[in-house]
């Protein structure tokens, strides 16, 4: 083994030990893992086809044929909130996965040459910024059009700003350090330089940054389908269960609080991982 490697590995041994006397950022750990599980078993999960309809089991209170009841249309709830939640983590990593890969090459680009090309990156960071981060994705959404893919599109540039910002912030950082001193005397490329010394410096800040976005991308994700510009029917998913729930609300109330408390735990767990993994990396100021 290495010297870096073994550094390396010391290091995230102290992360986790870190992270692990850590009980909210447990907490969130545990929550997330969960979500993330049933988002990738959700098909063995579901006791059922999401768009099966039972037209004599309409609207039928949680009981041992369906735990979660069912819907306006005699669908079983429990199986379209496991697949509701397999939709919206899907939309949350495609679209995070979507800003980190445009925004990492923006922000090495701009932290490192700075001058004109810090310049031009920022004031089209700060134009984005400038518009509330839900609005910006709304509008997107509705230029691309309904669908999952659009949906994940549009939250990942509406993310893109927070991810430049981040990129750069820690590629000026880094070039100031010696170790990228020395490999710029030693005549390494500017892309080795930042793809081989700075960018690996930056991702301990990149990991905070991507469970603050996760949780940020689901709300999104529900926001849009619950106002018809996300995931269509008879796809599930947990804005549009909330968007069908509101003319049962009074007589289902189940319709909206499984897949609103599924929205609020998968956030919340989200939220807490993050703020226990910021610590656990001593990265404070991050958000």
């Amino acid at each position: 083994m290495s010297t870096t490697t073994g550094t390396r590995a010391l290091g995230s041994h102290r992360v986790l030990q870190r992270l692990l006397r850590h009980p909210t950022g447990c907490a969130g750990l545990v929550i997330s893992a969960l979500f993330v599980l049933i988002a990738l078993t959700a098909p063995v999960l579901a006791p059922g086809d999401p768009a099966a309809v039972d037209f004599a089991n309409v609207l039928a209170q949680p009981g041992p044929d369906a735990p979660l009841g069912t819907d306006e249309l005699g669908r079983d709830q429990l199986t379209r909130t496991l697949h509701g939640i397999r939709s919206s983590m899907l939309v949350g990593v495609l679209s995070v996965v979507l800003a980190l890969v445009a925004a990492t090459p923006l922000g090495l680009i701009a932290g490192y040459y700075r001058g004109i090309t810090d310049t031009v990156v920022s004031r089209i960071t700060d134009t984005l910024l400038a518009f509330p981060f839900l609005v910006l994705a709304v509008g997107l959404a509705a230029v691309l059009g309904a669908s999952l893919t659009n949906a994940a599109i549009a939250i990942g540039l509406a993310q893109l700003p927070n991810f430049i910002r981040v990129v750069r912030g820690e590629t000026l950082r880094s070039v100031e350090q010696d170790y990228v001193s020395a490999a710029i005397a030693a005549g390494a490329r500017d892309t080795t330089v930042m793809f081989r010394h700075v960018l690996p410096n930056s991702w301990n800040a990149l990991l905070v940054q991507i469970t603050v976005a996760i949780p940020q991308a689901i709300i999104s994700e529900s926001l849009l389908s619950f106002l018809g510009l996300g995931v269509q029917p008879p796809t599930p998913s947990l804005g549009l269960m909330l968007s069908a729930a509101q003319t049962y609300f009074a007589q289902a109330p189940w319709l909206v609080v499984f897949p609103g408390a599924a929205i609020v735990l998968v956030t919340l767990g989200f939220n807490l991982f993050g703020d226990g993994l910021r610590d656990a990396l001593d990265l404070k100021g991050v958000r």
